[in-house]
């Protein structure tokens, strides 16, 4: 055993094909583009001279730092993933990937979409599957009802609609 523990990026393996190409591309652009542009701009600073009072080069450093750990981070995440196309066999309940359409005790409707933890800022209205609401609405089917607490109290939802297309 190293020094180090290997500690698993947190959150669910699942993602979508779109996420999936978000991240990949998020990856790429990284490694690519942004990272070759900051060595260049460290390699012209560290050409300067003195580098313990060089901004430039002190500030290329640590970003290359940042881009380096990204890097790690998106490669160890795509590794495991799993991407989820088809819909389940039971479309009456609600799975990774479900539109949602909740209604609140005072009539106010919202609609969601289950997502994994990498995407839920993708779109409004997505939401990460391992959110408190997220894991509520799992497995539940049309026109149950569920509790989910929020820092108000408790609220509570009944489903109105389950849908698998976008």
């Amino acid at each position: 055993m190293g020094r180090f523990l290997r500690r698993e990026p947190a959150g669910s393996k699942y993602i979508t094909p779109e996420g999936l190409r978000r991240l990949r591309a998020a990856l790429e652009l990284l490694w690519r583009e942004e990272r070759p542009r900051v060595c260049l701009a460290v390699a012209a600073a560290a050409a300067q001279g003195d580098r313990s009072e060089n901004a430039e080069y002190i500030y290329g450093k640590r970003r290359l730092r940042e881009i380096d750990r990204r890097v790690r981070f998106l490669r160890q995440r795509l590794e495991g993933m799993v991407v989820v196309e088809q819909p389940p066999a039971d479309a009456g309940r609600i799975f990774f990937g479900a539109w949602v359409v909740l209604e609140a005790e005072d009539g106010e409707r919202s609609r969601y979409r289950i997502v994994g933890p990498d995407e839920f800022d993708l779109a409004p209205g997505y939401i990460s599957m391992d959110s408190p609401l997220g894991r509520a609405l799992l497995r539940k089917a049309l026109d149950e009802e569920i509790t989910v607490q929020v820092p108000g109290g408790s609220r509570l939802y009944v489903i109105v609609a389950i849908d698998y297309e976008a």
